[in-house]
């Protein structure tokens, strides 16, 4: 009988855990993203959805350089100008995706870390978060799924904000979903070590190695030390001992 009431006390658990993820993935349905990124919102159409979901795809197809508007309406049949008519350029359409997974990235760590009161914890579900590639399951969004928002950023994410524009792009608050993440992240650095003088930069630090000792792992192998095993937990493991080595109390 205890064995049975252990059994349905877990089940139940599982359920709510599970109707709680399915539920945050539906928030991010209503993610608002910043109205400068875009001539019209593509959320409000059929063809502004269909503009995103397979831009994204395409981008991630042929790489940011080769991408062009023009290609992008062959793909889906329709004009150029009507992808005009959403979208100022195509690098504001890339950070339009890039923000969306940021937004949708830092609604994530809320929501795993939300009952964990242990700040090493949370810190090592926060790095767990940033490196392991989601899922091939389109769980997230109508329109655009994570894993190939994922690989987005594995591979174009610099992009966005390495470029000559980019005073006046942080003007216009389009880099608030990164910096947002950043600050979460910051504060339970914070909670770990108040007295760490450097937790806006190590979170930024952690942010891009995430990724970027992934993508030279498996592009540029001499960079890293995960080549022979390729390896989420050896990256995992990376981050976990860089991070608490400088955040630890003396």
């Amino acid at each position: 009988m205890i064995v049975l009431l252990l059994f349905i006390c877990i089940y139940l658990i599982y359920m709510i855990l599970l109707l709680s993820y399915l539920k945050l993935m539906e928030l991010d349905l209503r993610i608002k993203m910043n109205d400068k990124l875009f001539l019209r919102n593509p959320e409000e159409s059929v063809l502004g959805k269909k503009i995103v979901k397979n831009g994204l795809l395409l981008i991630n197809k042929l790489g940011f350089e080769e991408f062009t508007f023009k290609k992008l309406a062959n793909e889906i049949s329709t004009t150029e100008a009507s992808i005009y008519r959403y979208f100022e350029n195509k690098h504001r359409f890339l950070v339009y995706l890039i923000n969306w997974y940021w937004s949708f990235i830092d609604y994530k760590v809320v929501f795993y870390i939300n009952n964990i009161r242990n700040p090493e914890i949370k810190l090592k579900t926060i790095i767990k978060l940033l490196v392991e590639e989601p899922l091939n399951q389109n769980l997230s969004h109508d329109f655009i799924t994570e894993k190939e928002a994922y690989q987005l950023i594995m591979w174009e994410s610099s992009k966005s904000y390495l470029t000559r524009n980019v005073s006046k792009d942080n003007k216009d608050q389009l880099f608030r979903p990164y910096k947002n993440l950043c600050e979460r992240i910051s504060s339970n650095i914070k909670e770990y070590n108040p007295k760490y003088k450097f937790p806006h930069s190590m979170a930024s630090t952690l942010l891009e190695m995430a990724h970027s000792q992934k993508f030279f792992m498996n592009n540029l192998p001499a960079l890293t030390d995960f080549s022979k095993d390729q390896s989420d937990k050896k990256i995992i493991q990376f981050l976990e001992s860089l991070l608490f080595s400088s955040i630890q109390s003396k």
